[in-house]
């Protein structure tokens, strides 16, 4: 199980060491994104195998970025698995967000079943550092008009950075700059929100901060952050009746502070018309596109949970009728002592409906499948399929009341099942375990599957197609 680390005031500093190597040119990839979302975000993080894991939750929605490697010998392949076993633990889905254009061919090469898609209105805008810089040629021709004129309109406009001690003028900019415009949208007013609680890291090691100043009054501000070799722009604003002052400032922002950067990045448009014509105009060198990869399994294939049938059983979903049955087999505590996990942990008083809902919802989100097993139409136990892997494999899991043992039934429903598994579904392999001193299950999969390994608290089987 992999541990994190939640991000605050405290860990910040840690997270953004981490970030200042990141291959990745994307904006997310930053200490400056995790932290002006941090109250939708939540983010959390780890290393592992000396790669960068982060974690965010979302209204209830777990999901990753892709690993970032920290050193030569990184195991980004061991990351993911690491972070697919985790989710298959903790009954979730696996979804990586943002993922990078040039990283998909792993993910696809990795794992038989990936979703891809993308949304052009949050892809981001790559600029190379020197070319807007110097703003030579015919393509800039516009953006260098307009800078003259700025510069000839307003001589004693100064561009320099910014460190702590201009905090407190920084929020009076703000301020002015949040009426010089319309700026009465609910995404408008977020963003501002957002610039506003990043100011108190200005002057911090993360962060590269200046604009330009007129009589002791901020005309703009930005706000960047080098990840790698690309310097990321989560901040740029400027007072609009200063004609010119945009592009003087990403000129001369860059000037001071791209040093030996290569790539800028402006980050996405936001869905605004004019702001995707403004980044285009500035002729990005690329366009990158932020890609959310759902690692699926061999479920997605069922649209409900089909029927079986053996000698003497049938298998089919649960309902609930059967609720007062599978209450009293979820309910049983020695019987689940054997089971590997007590309910407690995640709900101490259980309602009448939690565990049949449980369930529901592990086969809505296609992480397990769930079968009651029925004798004469009766729910005398069930069976499930759960932790697949994306990758042909998962574990089986049965368990019956306790007045039905010692009839045979288990053996046939852990067959059917296999046969499911590997027909229906298309699994390579079915892994089950059972504790050393659970004699029964021990007898019961040694006679279906064949043992592979033990542990100290496990004895590990498995069936191949």
């Amino acid at each position: 199980m992999l541990t994190f680390i939640e991000l605050n005031d405290a860990t910040a500093c840690e997270l953004c060491h981490y970030y200042k190597n990141s291959p990745y040119w994307i904006s997310d990839y930053s200490i400056g994104i995790k932290r002006m979302w941090s109250d939708l975000l939540h983010p959390a993080y780890t290393v592992h195998k000396n790669c960068l894991v982060v974690r965010t939750t979302m209204l209830g929605r777990t999901v990753f970025d892709y690993p970032i490697p920290l050193t030569k010998d990184a195991d980004v392949a061991g990351v993911l698995e690491a972070i697919a076993a985790d989710c298959r633990e903790n009954f979730i889905p696996f979804e990586l967000v943002n993922v990078p254009e040039e990283v998909l061919p792993v993910l696809v090469k990795t794992f038989r079943f990936c979703d891809i898609s993308y949304r052009r209105t949050v892809s981001d805008y790559l600029y190379e550092c020197q070319s807007l810089s110097r703003m030579a040629g015919r393509a800039y021709a516009g953006q260098r008009n307009h800078i003259r004129k700025f510069y000839a309109q307003y001589p004693g406009a100064v561009f320099r950075p910014f460190n702590s001690r201009d905090i407190p003028s920084i929020r009076t900019f703000l301020k002015r700059f949040s009426t010089s415009r319309d700026k009465n949208s609910r995404g408008s007013k977020s963003e501002l929100e957002r610039a506003e609680h990043m100011i108190d890291r200005v002057g911090s090691g993360c962060f590269a901060a200046g604009g330009f100043e007129l009589d002791g009054e901020i005309l703009s501000f930005c706000l960047a952050e080098r990840c790698g070799d690309v310097l990321i722009d989560h901040i740029e604003k400027a007072l609009p009746e200063f004609e010119g002052i945009y592009p003087a400032t990403v000129q001369a922002f860059l000037q001071h502070f791209a040093g030996d950067t290569r790539y800028f990045n402006r980050e996405d448009d936001a869905s605004d018309r004019g702001l995707r014509m403004s980044k285009l105009q500035y002729r990005p060198i690329r366009i990158l596109h932020k890609y959310n990869v759902k690692i699926k399994n061999e479920l997605f294939r069922l649209r409900r949970i089909p029927q079986l049938s053996s000698e003497r059983l049938t298998y089919d979903a649960i309902e609930e009728s059967d609720i007062d049955s599978y209450n009293r087999l979820c309910l049983d505590d020695e019987r689940n002592r054997y089971w590997g996990y007590d309910y407690r942990t995640d709900c101490p008083n259980p309602s009448r409906l939690y565990f049949y809902q449980d369930q529901k919802n592990d086969f809505s989100a296609r992480v397990s499948i769930n079968f009651a097993i029925r004798l004469h139409g009766n729910m005398i136990g069930e069976i499930l399929l759960y932790h697949f892997n994306g990758k042909g494999s998962a574990e089986v899991g049965v368990r019956l009341l306790r007045e039905y043992d010692g009839n045979g039934y288990a053996r046939e429903a852990l067959q059917t099942v296999l046969r499911f598994a590997f027909y229906t579904l298309g699994l390579d392999e079915v892994r089950a375990k059972c504790y050393h001193s659970n004699t029964s299950s021990y007898n019961l999969l040694s006679a279906v599957m064949r043992k592979t390994e033990s542990d100290a608290d496990f004895s590990h089987f498995i069936a191949t197609f």
